[in-house]
Order: structure tokens, then sequence, then C-alpha cells
């Protein structure tokens, strides 16, 4: 099993639209799925059509050690995955986890006992660097970086950078950045095509190839409770993750 975090410090790039709809693309290309919520506004649980309101357990309980990734997760009706979700009482256990022992590795040792159901573990983590943040970036392997082309992200990426050297130097030598994503593109802007060309310049072949647009059918998906690959598998949005999806699959050889 393959496990990558989405990981971004700047808030409102789309890290749960990534992480949904590149679990939803992989499925359609007959990759067996995970997707980890490890943020409190459970996003990525309702976007996957399940009810963060009714879980009886959740990645709260996994961490906590109450509940096993195998009891606590459930099938996404219409994306073709399972979802470990989360809801608020996530938010508790950031101040539940300071005292415990090995309080950052809880996620990595719950996902080893569930490693031969899954050719990947998608971990949608919170825009902040907090405890839970790095129970993803502890279990994983790698970094997935969705970006949009703005001037300010390159700013936020810089953090990010430096926050994963640090995990990888003292918690998790296995993590590096596999590639930076570029979503909600818009190529009409002047900008975007040179913050594009920069991040080219700069991260040469760690800058996937696929390009996801923005697309409006990509943002109305989740209230209809399912990923946009699967809500309108026609659009712009939805070919472009399909497409990502080919291109993780080959790009790790999987």
């Amino acid at each position: 099993m393959r496990i990558f975090c989405v990981a971004n410090q700047k808030g409102g790039v789309g890290k749960t639209t990534t992480t949904v709809n590149l679990a939803a693309g992989l499925s359609l290309v007959g990759q067996r799925v995970l997707v980890v919520d490890l943020d409190p506004q459970g996003n990525a649980t309702m976007g996957s059509g399940i009810d963060k309101r009714q879980l009886d357990l959740s990645v709260y309980d996994v961490l906590l050690e109450s509940a096993s990734i195998a009891e606590a997760r459930q099938a996404s009706p219409k994306g073709g995955y399972d979802v470990l979700g989360a809801n608020r009482e996530l938010a508790g256990a950031e101040v539940e986890l300071v005292p415990l022992d090995h309080r950052e590795k809880r996620l990595r040792l719950a996902l080893q006992a569930v490693q031969s159901d899954y050719d990947f573990a998608l971990i949608d983590c919170p825009p902040s660097l907090s405890l839970l943040t790095l129970n993803g970036l502890c279990a994983a392997h790698g970094v997935v970086v969705p970006m949009q082309c703005e001037y300010f992200a390159l700013e936020g990426l810089s953090d990010l950078v430096n926050t994963i050297k640090q995990v990888h130097a003292n918690l998790n030598p296995d993590l590096q950045i596999i590639g930076l994503l570029r979503v909600m593109f818009d190529p009409r802007i002047t900008l975007q095509q040179q913050v594009s060309e920069q991040l080219k310049a700069h991260f040469g072949d760690k800058v996937f190839n696929t390009v996801i647009p923005r697309n409006v059918r990509l943002a109305e998906a989740p209230s209809y409770g399912q990923p946009g690959v699967t809500f309108d598998p026609a659009s712009k949005g939805a070919q472009a993750f399909v497409e990502f999806a080919r291109e993780m699959v080959q790009r790790l050889g999987a």
C-alpha cells in the first residue's frame, strides 16, 4: 500500500477536492483506495457521500486506539473507495493526544493493519501544521501538493517544504514530495502561466504533467455527496482527475 498525504499549509487550495477526486479516479483505473479524513471539518467524509454526523466510529477513535480502521471504515456510496471518516470530535483529539505515547505515529500504526487491503491510502490533512497533520506526514511515503498558480502560492510552498524536511529528518525518513499538482488552473490568466513556468523551472519533474482546470462541476459535486469524477464524468475537471490518477499509477509503476 502506498500512503500519500494531500497537504498544503495554505487553506482553500482544493486539498479535499484533490483527495476525493484522485481517490475516485484511482478506483476507476482499478486501484483499491482508502481515504483518511484528518480534518475535523469532515469535508472529505461528506464529499464522499458519508454523513459525518452519523459516524459511529471515526478517525478519532482510531487515533485514540479505541477502534481499528477495519471497524471504523465505510464505503463511499458512489466513489468506489473506502473512507475513514472525521467529524468535530477530531478537534478534541488534538488536546487528548498530547500526553500520550508515540502520539505522532498513531495513524501509521493503525494503517499497518490494513496494508494488504488497499493499493493506495490518501490522507486529507487540515491546513494548519498540527498533531493531526503530523500524524498524516509520519504515516505517509510521500506528499502530493495541490497548488493554485498564484503569487502567494509559492510562499506557502516554501513553508511546506521546510516542514517536510523537518519531519523527514526527525520522524519519517521515507517522506518526500511526490509531486505538485496545479489546480483551479485558468490558462487565460497570464500570471497563472508565469507561476506555472516558475514551478516547472524550480521543481522540474516533481510537477505533475496533468493540470486540473478551474471547473464548476467539481465545485458543485460535494453538495451532492460525491466526487466530481462520478458526479459528472464528462466534465473537464473529472476527466483531468482520471488522467491524473493514471499519471500517478504510471509514475509509481503501480
